[in-house]
Parts: structure tokens; sequence; C-alpha cells
């Protein structure tokens, strides 16, 4: 057994000086992984801070017409927001799609952007894990990786992101706010996720104690014709093994303008950029979509349990392109 103490803070100012002054705290919020990981010692904190009762909540409009979530907002109830689902329905589907329902009334947004990979490695807090433990090595590269990532991944570590709502996230170009022992700061999503490297511990550029307090989505009209396609090994309650997040606009049978990012297939939410370039001002049409997806996944780094993933990665690219060239005209279910 292993003491850890508990801090309920009040406002926002008092949970990060209580964090930022002691190494071994962390914060608390919706609990939802973070839990299972002290129950299987894979993370030590000796000291929780409760941030539940600041006023983190908020899922409102930006003056410019886009989107600000608080960081505490539970997924399910940003899920349900009549603002979400009429403006950003690719955002409404990952939500749905990311958990059970018993989970989204739980997690809150700003912990499942800094939720930790679900590598079995990291998780077993027995075996070398570079992410875990720096420098110990990564069992994954030889060993089991069937779930594991094709995208942005190094000698070091090929854990892939497991949000779902980070990637339609990233395909908004959406910002996180945070605040710290240096102050506010505001971070490009694209910014806010690291790519392993040779220092896979670190996942995100936030300084210990620096708190998430919102996530803004800048206003994006062709985000109204989006969605989230997620392919998994069962109907529920199961990460990607490849996901995209699309936002489609074509006129005159021409893509006019295209967001696009994948998920289950990246060390982090990955913005599609090559796919947009490509296919922004081309025909919108099943070939050009699969010459694009085959040049996003060009530099693809499989191992022999996960090559699969690429030709997934390549079809569900094609298949969500596709789903919203038909539904043209019509609003997303």
């Amino acid at each position: 057994m292993r003491p850890i103490s508990y801090s309920r803070a009040t406002d926002a100012a008092t949970a990060v000086a209580a964090v930022s002054s002691d190494p071994t705290s962390e914060f608390l919020a919706g609990g939802t992984t973070e839990i299972d990981l002290l129950r299987q010692n894979v993370l030590h904190p000796r000291r929780l801070v409760d941030i539940n009762r600041l006023p983190l909540t908020d899922i409102g409009t930006t003056r410019d017409g886009g989107l600000r979530i608080g960081a505490l907002a539970r997924m399910s109830e940003v899920a349900a927001s009549p603002l979400v689902r009429e403006r950003f329905p690719m955002i409404r589907q990952a939500l749905e799609l990311g958990a059970s329902a018993q989970l989204r009334h739980m997690a809150s947004m700003g912990g499942n952007l800094l939720q930790r990979v679900r590598c079995p490695y990291y998780r077993d807090a027995q075996s070398p894990c570079n992410k875990r433990d720096p420098g110990t090595g990564c069992p994954a590269l030889e060993g089991f990786s069937r779930g594991h990532a094709v995208l942005g991944v190094s000698d070091h570590c090929i854990a892939t992101h497991p949000s779902d709502v980070a990637v339609a996230l990233a395909a908004l170009d959406a910002r996180v706010h945070t605040l710290g022992p240096h102050g506010e700061r505001t971070h490009a999503f694209d910014d806010f996720f690291l790519l392993p490297g040779d220092s896979p511990h670190r996942e995100h550029p936030l300084e210990h104690g620096e708190l998430i307090t919102a996530i803004e989505v800048p206003a994006t009209p062709v985000a109204r014709h989006s969605l989230y396609l997620k392919v998994r090994d069962r109907a529920s309650y199961e990460f990607a093994l490849a996901s995209v997040a699309a936002a489609l606009s074509v006129v005159d049978g021409t893509v006019a303008d295209l967001r696009v990012a994948l998920g289950g297939v990246a060390t982090k939410p990955w913005r599609a950029r090559r796919i947009e370039d490509f296919l922004i001002g081309a025909p919108a049409n099943r070939d050009t979509f699969a010459q694009a997806a085959r040049g996003e996944l060009a530099d693809a780094r499989p191992t022999l349990m996960n090559a699969f993933k690429v030709e997934l990665a390549r079809r569900t690219v094609v298949r969500a392109l596709e789903t919203l060239v038909g539904d043209t005209g019509r609003s997303p279910a």
C-alpha cells in the first residue's frame, strides 16, 4: 500500500499552486484512466488535487462563432450540446464512439486529451517501457504490436494515441488554453501533442502543474458537413484500429474545402495535410480520394503485426470522403 493524500481545489489558481509546488502531486478530474493506472502501479503520485469543483464546465460560442468547451465539461454533456450537434457533428460522433455511456458521464474533456496510451507494455508496470521509464527500451518494436502506430513512430516508441475526440479537434484546428505557474498560455492543437522521438515520456509541452482550462474550436463552416468514422474490432467499447475525422465541401464536383485527421494509426492525433493539399481543387471521386490516401500513408513504418493498418487507413479515408460526397445536401445523421 502507498499512502496518497487528497485535497479539493475551489479555484484554478489554488489548484495550479498546489500541484506546481509539489513534483509528486497530480490533478484529479474524472479519474476514468488515472485511477486505473494508480491501481496498476503505473502512476505514483503522493498527492491528488481534485479539480472537479472548478468553474470550467461551460459549453458556448466564441465571438467569431466558434466553440469554447470548458476543460471539466463531461464528454456526454458536450456530445449532447445543440451547438456541437449542429455545427460540429464530427465532434459529437467522436465523443459518442469514444467510450461507454458510463465513462462519458464521468470523463472530462481536458482529461480525455491527456489520457495515457493503452500499450500493454506501458500498462503492465513490469515490462521495460521508454514512456513509463525512459531509457529502458520498447518491447512493442519486436513484440505484440497489432494495435500500435504506423505514423509518427520512432525507434523508442510506437504507442498509438487513444483519444477519438482529439482526432476531430485536430481536424478543426482547435486550441488548448491552460493556466500554469507562469500564467496563461494557448497551445495550437497540433503542437499540443508531441511526437515520441527520443523522449516518448514527454507527450505534451505542459509544465508540471499547468492546468487545461478550455478547448477552443474556431468557426469552421465546412464542419457542418462532417463525420467521424471509426473502424475497430467490435462495435462498441473498443479503441480504433483506424479512424477518420473529415469535413468536406464540394462545388460542381470539385473539392472546395476539406479537413481530415486520422486516429488509431499514429502516435498523436494525425492531421492529414497531404490529403488536404492534394484534394482541394481536385475532382471529388474515389480515384482521387484513394490517391490522396496513399500519399498520406507513404511514410508509414509498420511492424509485421500491424502492417494491415496501412491499407485499412487508406480504405477508411476513401469511405469517409465518399460518405460525405453522398450526403451532400443532407445533414449527417
